[in-house]
């Protein structure tokens, strides 16, 4: 009995401190404010913007189709492309949105606009777009750029 307690408590301690280590720079989601939270708690889009934070954070080695990172940003093919050319640019600090930008993301976003000037510079493109969308029309809530474009003629 005393070893299941002594393997319960290591348990619970273990989850805590994987937990500690996993969401220590994420920026805090509406559905882990409990109390605060109103009737959008546990939306889709900030259950995925937490777990890409987590990913592009602690395990950018498993995200799949990268086609360049640095240490700020990495740079992917869209999962489900809306062009012949689609690509997502995400910082690694965890911004929600653009409404949640401070003087402190300076660095990484003035790197994913870099990452960006590479991509578009490496593959010649002239007529393409970026894209940032709002709160509302995030699919994932996590602050990310898609380059969008047909190929280069």
């Amino acid at each position: 009995m005393k070893r299941v307690f002594i393997g319960a408590v290591a348990g619970i301690l273990g989850g805590i401190a994987l937990g500690a280590y996993l969401f220590a720079d994420t920026q805090p989601r509406a559905f882990l404010q409990a109390p605060d939270c109103a009737e959008n708690c546990f939306s889709a889009e900030q259950l995925l913007g937490l777990l890409g934070s987590v990913g592009v954070q602690k395990f950018p080695g498993l995200i799949p189709q990268v086609i360049k990172e640095t240490d700020k940003t990495v740079a992917m093919k869209h999962p489900v492309p809306q062009a012949d050319i689609h690509y997502v640019i995400v910082p690694k600090k965890d911004i929600k949105t653009v409404g949640d930008i401070s003087p402190e993301d300076a660095d990484s976003l003035v790197d994913a606009y870099a990452v960006l000037n590479q991509i578009i510079t490496e593959q010649n493109l002239t007529a393409y777009k970026v894209i940032i969308n709002g709160p509302k029309f995030q699919t994932v809530q996590y602050l990310h750029f898609h380059l969008v474009s047909d190929l280069p003629e």
